[in-house]
């Protein structure tokens, strides 16, 4: 995963320019206003600070459409270019309507970095890591204010400090990031696959993941398209074809399901569960929320996702723990994973030979992402098993006997990727195929389901074997074509992956699953913005002058302004390690979880704040305690509410619409700063800084009873399966809402 890493860390650099333009104009508005006289002139000042929040909303209104056309990585170049130009401006500036206009060029570069980096790293990193990777932005932004904060605070001890100087500095760290995006960052993978470019998005997964096997993944991509759709859960008894299973719980062998994985040869049976219907949702199984009195405001899509991250299994076990490889996928089974970017898969007929009596197998799949050749090892080893069945471990593929990959269906997270097909006999005595792909997610498994035993001559899997239950997210395949299956009888046909990559439409946004999802993206967007910490970030030097943080260093002969400039460098140098605790629960704790635990501290925070304002008490104990508060909203803020919501937002869109949901929630978020950004020097006027504090103290309640109402648990989960699952909720609800 070292590559995932890198190309996220140097993805993230556009945050750290972010971050230092922040604290850059924090320290600079200081002086800025007295060159300029602005002190009586608020409206101004705050023009000027809240100009690249103009930009960066006007470039979010066409960034989402924009990058699904061209790319991520091209809009991520051009955000360094826009970086470099506005430090350029900056530096010359003779005026302020010069000043504006550099601050509106920097606004542009802002609004691409923060809308699409969240979004990169997403597409790119695999998902037990996405949480730990999608923070490092957070970190990054805040290393480049504590950077910005040192050299300001050191250009203010200068007889004569230079805001030009301060502001243009920006333009050097942009020309390594320019030449980080243009000759390090791959494209996105997902993308590359929106377009049909498979072969260049194979090439970019190896690179990202460090191994050659990524036919798992790249089924997994390409299943994604898919936007809306009939969706279920199911629950299966799953085991080796020829695994003979006898439970009372599962359905007769008439019902039994053949399941293909990505790679060459791999299948099973699977049985469904009966003893609780064939088709049942988790939310039912724990006990619906919207029959329990006590929690009846809870959106079921979050007992839907919970039920998930509850039932998974302890550390160290597996979808298949103890069937490991029947034979070598990778290097005594012919594979067919040549794609090209023109057409479809090259492949005869002939190579599809049937098992069955009558050419009436299941078994025969024309497509380029699933296949196989029947081979003498394939029908001497194992009878009516047709193929191999790897199991993954958290991750990471098991290891042949030659040290070599052996294939795997895993996709991630303890999720695996298959397909079924099931053929049922019609009223007028015909046979209808129907081709649907599953993810699956084990279940923990009752003793009295436990003891299937096979034997493998000439495997090497221990003798004693059991089969294992799993959840089962079933929807239609993206690759799935009527018109194909009915020029192959003989059993399930796909598509090429090209001739499903339709470009984003706005119709797709009214898609149940997708209109849900934007719900929980914008009002996480609005609630973390009126919580006020951008208006806080920006002018935190002010607003530590007002608590009377000068007191503090009057002894080292600092000016007022230096000292809050030294102490809002030292707050920022505070963050970081709240932040590196982030990135470790991010994905152990989870995304609702950090949620929860934080926003309280904030709200305590903040009334601390609200009444060292209007309790009147000495100079020193005021100032000790306005700092401290500051410093817990801070470090506590980055902790949750800070990087939080821009990784929801890039986890729970569909890719091919992603893009046009990240530009409306990032549209919803920059509004929302410039709002509070603009009226903070006004409403200081006017309420002064208890009237303030209050306000955000209000919000962050709000937002605390937003988040355990509607937002789930994304935490390890393939970016496809979130999909899938606002689509299934958003079908409860809608139910729920009939009944």
């Amino acid at each position: 995963m070292n590559g995932a890493v890198l190309v996220a860390l140097a993805a993230a650099i556009g945050n750290m320019l972010q971050g230092w333009d922040n604290a850059t104009i924090a320290g600079a508005v200081l002086y800025i206003k007295k060159e300029f006289k602005l002190e009586s002139a608020p409206t101004i000042e705050g023009l000027i600070v809240a100009m690249s929040l103009i930009g960066a909303t006007c470039i979010t209104t066409c960034s989402g459409g924009i990058s699904d056309w061209l790319g991520r990585r091209p809009m991520l170049i051009i955000s360094s270019v826009l970086y470099f130009l506005s430090g350029l401006v900056m530096v010359w500036s003779p005026n302020v309507y010069i000043l504006l206009l550099a601050r509106l060029l920097d606004g542009f570069g802002i609004g691409l970095a923060v809308t699409l980096v969240p979004v990169y790293i997403s597409e790119t990193a695999p998902p037990e890591i996405r949480g730990l990777l999608n923070t490092l932005p957070q970190f990054t932004g805040s290393i480049g204010m504590f950077l910005s904060y040192c050299m300001v605070f050191g250009m203010s001890l200068s007889e004569l400090p230079s805001w030009r100087l301060m502001l243009g500095v920006l333009s050097i760290p942009s020309l390594a990031y320019f030449g980080l995006t243009v000759f390090y960052l791959p494209e996105s993978p997902r993308w590359l696959v929106s377009k049909g470019r498979m072969n260049e998005a194979k090439a970019v997964l190896q690179r990202l993941r460090g191994r050659e096997d990524v036919a798992g993944e790249m089924a997994l991509l390409v299943e994604g398209l898919g936007v809306g759709g009939e969706t279920s859960i199911e629950e299966y008894i799953i085991g080796p074809a020829n695994d003979g299973i006898e439970d009372e719980d599962i359905s007769a062998d008439k019902d039994r399901i053949k399941l293909y994985g990505p790679e060459a040869g791999q299948s099973w049976v699977a049985r469904p569960v009966t003893g609780h219907g064939s088709s049942i949702g988790l939310a039912s199984r724990h006990g619906s929320v919207v029959s329990q009195s006590a929690q009846r405001l809870v959106d079921p899509l979050v007992t839907l996702f919970g039920s998930i991250h509850e039932k998974a299994p302890e550390q160290g076990s597996t979808l298949f723990p103890h069937f490991g490889s029947m034979f070598s996928v990778g290097g005594n089974q012919a594979r067919h994973e040549e794609w090209d970017e023109e057409g479809g898969a090259t492949m005869e007929g002939e190579d599809y030979a049937a098992d069955g009596p009558g050419n009436e197998s299941d078994d025969n799949l024309h497509s380029p992402l699933i296949s196989r050749q029947a081979t003498s090892m394939d029908k001497d080893i194992v009878p009516n098993a047709h193929g191999s069945l790897s199991s993954l471990r958290h991750g990471s593929l098991m290891q042949s006997t030659t040290g070599e990959p052996v294939g795997s269906m895993g996709i991630g997270g303890g999720w695996q990727l298959a397909w079924k097909w099931t053929e049922k006999e019609t009223p007028d005595g015909k046979k209808e195929g129907e081709f649907k792909r599953i993810y699956l997610h084990q279940e923990t498994v009752p003793e009295s389901r436990r003891g299937s035993v096979i034997s493998l001559p000439g495997g090497d899997v221990p003798a004693d074997t059991e089969y294992v239950q799993a959840a089962a997210l079933v929807s239609q395949s993206a690759l799935y074509s009527s018109e194909l299956v009915k020029q192959h009888p003989v059993g399930p046909a796909m598509v090429h992956p090209a001739e499903t990559a339709k470009g984003p439409s706005w119709t797709d946004i009214f898609e149940p699953g997708v209109k849900h999802a934007l719900f929980v993206g914008i009002g996480i967007q609005i609630l973390q913005q009126f919580s006020g910490i951008n208006g806080v970030l920006y002018y935190t030097p002010q607003i530590l002058e007002q608590a009377g943080v000068g007191v503090l260093l009057s002894n080292l002969g600092l000016s007022s302004s230096s000292a809050s400039l030294l102490i809002s460098g030292i707050t920022t140098l505070l963050m970081l390690p709240s932040i590196a605790v982030a990135m470790r629960l991010m994905d152990i704790a989870g995304r609702r979880s950090l949620l929860l635990n934080t926003l309280p501290v904030l709200i305590i925070s903040l009334v601390v704040l609200v009444v060292a304002s209007v309790v009147k008490m000495g100079s020193v104990v005021h100032a000790s305690i306005s700092t401290v508060s500051v410093v817990l909203y801070f470090c506590f803020f980055v902790m949750g509410f800070g990087p939080i919501p821009n990784i929801l937002c890039a986890e729970i869109f569909p890719t091919r619409v992603r893009g046009i949901c990240i530009a409306i929630c990032a549209l919803t978020f920059w509004i929302c700063d410039i709002i509070v950004t603009y009226s903070l020097p006004l409403l200081l006027k006017s309420v002064g800084l208890a009237g303030v504090f209050g306000m955000y103290a209000v919000v962050c309640v709000i937002s605390w009873v937003f988040v355990f109402l509607k937002v789930p648990e994304t935490k390890g989960m393939p970016l496809e399966v979130i999909t899938e699952f606002f689509a299934v909720g958003a079908k409860q609800i809608a139910a729920t809402k009939d009944n």
